[in-house]
């Protein structure tokens, strides 16, 4: 018996194999390519996506060592808010616009000022719009692409495209759904005053379910071209976000995960929709029914240290002094940072090198390293970079916090979390025990988990949680009361810059 996790990523797709204990079976990956057509446009082909799909199914039943028919269920995870547009024929019209296109800041003001306001809107649909969403892309279409507007018959974002070339269903689920900003995310379902107010006819919606419930079997072509058996179910799966926090058990409230990848991602689950305030923080339906999530999203925590190893660091006499064997530059730069007292001795680091989403919703933000002297080192600088994307990371901990989240545990997750020194930096800024889980699969694995609560394997996803998932790792907060007052101390400081910086910034982009 074995459970298949599909997770179409946006520059590849993964297929998981695991069995009922959780054990992964085999996996495969395979890349496709991202188009930029135009300056801040991403697209990509769905063409592209179904022969990495059919290739990955292949790849992991042949290392796997099994037929299609011993596969009991199939989840579908994958890359949120993309616009995949397709008539009647179910042909796709165009290019699938991407979660990280930038084309419709004017639509996202356009949808503000049809729904009477902002504070409306969230009522509505939970969130702000932002040009990661659905909805503003349907807009940029019919203005600008009015041929192709005409055509449409169906909406579907990337994962459950996949769904209908697997089954010739259309489908989707609560927690994808919620992205693409026509949602009633308090009620779980369409809303029909948000379409009323866009124009966006209900029909083209797929039937939204809850992430566990079967919406499709395979069909007799698909079986077909990938090796699976006609008739497997397929459960309704989640965005990669929601299916990440399923993979590493965060369905509970109290229980925090934080992904350090080349973006941050702080993710809280939530028993009760909360009221509607103010807030950088987004609110979407978890992949568990009857519960919800928080969400801050950092545009760039890895990518940050990244700019720095590549373009500060690497050729540095110091650094190359120090690399020798297998061990790596982020190796040599955390534990170089690890050297200099809390708070680089004044010295502060902005990681807004691609702008921010969480908590400063501010395209034109920018990095910066504030108070450097004479003194400071290439460790100095490291630790800076590294704090500065801890801190920005905490802004997302602290709006929660302020919602009325408890922070019991945070699950980190990442090749970030690899690190001990920074799992105890973190510890000590958000003052709770990070931890690390047996779980490395990301989403494919949690949605794998969910296409086995569809088939009764578990009853719900706690329990499917509870059975597989187990911590490995803890690491608590410094037991010396000096050691929070400093990480306070130096988050102060890096609150005040942001405030201070944006005219420069606005300057700077002009």
């Amino acid at each position: 018996m074995a459970l298949l996790g599909i997770d179409l990523g946006t520059t590849a797709v993964k297929a998981l194999l695991i069995n009922e204990a959780g054990e992964t079976l085999a996996s495969a990956t395979v890349d496709y390519p991202l188009y930029t057509p135009k300056p801040l446009w991403s697209e990509q082909d769905p063409a592209d996506w179904w022969r990495g799909t059919v290739e990955a199914i292949q790849e992991v039943l042949a290392k796997a060592g099994i037929s299609g028919s011993e596969v009991r269920a199939v989840g579908l995870s994958g890359q949120m808010h993309g616009l995949t547009l397709l008539d009647r024929d179910g042909n796709v019209l165009r290019p699938a616009i991407l979660w990280n296109d930038q084309r419709t800041a004017a639509q996202c003001d356009e949808m503000v000022q049809r729904a009477g306001g902002m504070l409306r809107l969230r009522q509505l649909v939970a969130n702000p719009p932002t040009t990661s969403y659905t909805a503003p892309k349907i807009l940029w279409v019919r203005e600008n692409e009015p041929e192709i507007y005409a055509r449409i018959a169906h909406v579907l974002l990337p994962k459950d495209y996949i769904r209908y070339k697997l089954s010739g269903e259309f489908a989707t689920e609560v927690g994808d759904a919620t992205g693409m900003a026509l949602l009633d995310v308090r009620n779980r379902c369409w809303s029909d005053e948000m379409l009323r107010l866009l124009e966006i006819p209900r029909e083209w919606l797929p039937r939204c379910a809850e992430s566990h419930e079967p919406t499709a079997q395979v069909s007799e072509a698909a079986a077909r071209e990938t090796g699976l058996a006609p008739g497997t179910p397929i459960v309704g799966g989640s965005g990669d976000q929601p299916a990440a926090a399923v993979g590493l058990g965060s369905v509970r409230e109290g229980i925090v995960n934080v992904t350090l990848g080349t973006s941050g991602v702080v993710f809280a689950s939530v028993e009760h929709y909360p009221p509607i305030r103010d807030t950088a923080i987004e609110v979407f339906c978890h992949a568990v029914p009857n519960t919800w999530f928080f969400m801050g999203v950092m545009l760039s925590a890895g990518g940050s240290l990244r700019w720095h190893r590549d373009v500060v660091a690497l050729g540095h006499p110091q650094l190359v002094a120090r690399v020798s064997g297998e061990t790596a530059p982020y190796d040599v730069l955390l534990q170089s940072a690890a050297e200099v007292p809390i708070g680089a001795e004044g010295l502060t680091f902005l990681p807004y090198l691609t702008g921010e989403r969480t908590p400063h919703r501010d395209p034109l933000a920018r990095g910066a390293f504030v108070g450097l002297t004479l003194r400071h080192t290439q460790s100095h600088l490291a630790r800076a970079v590294i704090e500065g994307i801890s801190f920005g990371l905490r802004d997302s901990i602290e709006l929660m916090r302020a919602l009325g989240l408890q922070v019991n545990e945070v699950r980190a997750a990442g090749g970030g979390a690899r690190s001990t020194v920074w799992r105890q930096m973190l510890a000590d800024i958000f003052q709770a025990d990070i931890t690390l889980v047996n779980s490395t699969e990301g989403g494919a694995f949690g949605v794998a988990l969910l296409a086995g609560v569809g088939i009764g394997i578990w009853r719900d996803t706690r329990e499917a949680c509870d059975a597989v998932i187990r911590v490995t790792s803890r690491t608590s907060p410094s037991s010396d009361p000096t050691v929070r007052a400093q990480y306070d101390e130096a988050y102060a400081r890096f609150r005040e810059l942001y405030p201070a910086l944006k005219p420069a910034f606005v300057r700077a982009a002009a």
